[in-house]
């Protein structure tokens, strides 16, 4: 490779959950789910962290950016635990130093850990001349969480089962929205605990893979059709993630309002882009402390 090219970098969008059903709760203790995911997309800072790659002899990793220190320690990150992951996989994979800008808010439901490690995975394909559909790709990714394959392509789909089971991607329409959290960190056990789900019963209704969410009016009959399991749970454990929603909801423009993932991150879906920078605008000046990010879906 081109030493003029190095270091590589890419962009880790945050991942936002749509829709999230709870299929229910397996003998193991995991959970099955259908969601209808996208990401941030833009190519500028945009909402999302940074990642570099410097090939080098040893595997390493330094975190710097805004939630650095929430991220935790450096040597438990995701992004080392992925590399490694595929290290198994490929015997002789080269690697180096990875150097993570933090930006996303931590423990967030924003799948930030996740898709720094997918895009750890992005970039040492590229470094190792690996296709984009390589098998030992999803495998890794698979091995280092259940939110890290659906980030591999970062692109709309619905993931199910564990996060294993992905439909095909989607393209979605303009989809404007406001991410909002209320800068409280909250534990995706804890939530799982407190939704206390059913077993899974046989024949539980199958995800979803392709829903009909092409059109404007198709996406929002399918948004406006389902909810997220987690946010009630979430809401009894964090009375903040309820303010953030209501304080959404009542913008100019929203049609939707919901929470993402297992929180505290919440979303509002707008008419056009302007409305949702105008909502941005004013989630600042009335709770200056706050996150809150205007962004285009995708």
């Amino acid at each position: 490779m081109d030493q003029t090219d190095l270091p590589l970098t890419t962009r880790a969008p945050a991942k936002v959950n749509l829709t999230l059903r709870v299929a229910g709760r397996r003998p193991d203790g995991y959970h099955e789910l259908d969601s209808l995911t996208a990401f941030t997309a833009g190519e500028g800072d945009g909402v999302a962290d940074g990642l570099s790659l410097l090939p080098g002899a040893s595997l390493s990793l330094t975190v710097t950016g805004d939630t650095a220190v929430e991220a935790g320690p450096d040597d438990d990150n995701l992004v080392l635990r992925a590399a490694r992951a595929l290290q198994q996989l490929c015997p002789g994979l080269q690697t180096g130093r990875f150097t993570l800008e933090k930006r996303l808010p931590v423990a967030a439901g924003l799948g930030g850990g996740s898709s720094d490690a997918a895009a750890a995975l992005r970039l040492l394909a590229r470094l190792n001349g690996l296709a984009a559909d390589d098998a030992r790709l999803r495998e890794a990714a698979a091995a280092t969480g259940a939110d890290v394959p659906v980030c591999l392509a970062a692109r709309a789909r619905v993931m199910a089962g564990l996060g294993e089971v992905l439909g095909p991607q989607l393209t979605l329409p303009a989809l404007p929205a406001l991410l909002v959290n209320p800068r409280v960190a909250v534990s995706t056990p804890a939530v799982f605990r407190a939704l206390a789900a059913s077993p899974l019963q046989a024949g539980s209704p199958p995800a979803m893979l392709t829903p009909d969410v092409a059109t404007e009016a198709g996406l929002r009959r399918y948004l406006l059709a389902g909810w997220n399991d987690l946010e009630a749970p979430a809401r009894s454990l964090c009375p903040e993630i309820s303010e953030a929603l209501e304080l959404v909801q009542r913008m100019s423009g929203c049609w939707l309002a919901r929470m993402s993932g297992s929180g505290a991150t919440v979303f509002g879906l707008f008419d056009d882009q302007a409305q949702a920078e105008v909502a941005a605008g004013r989630i600042h000046a009335t709770w200056p402390a706050w996150w809150a990010r205007p962004v285009m879906l995708a």
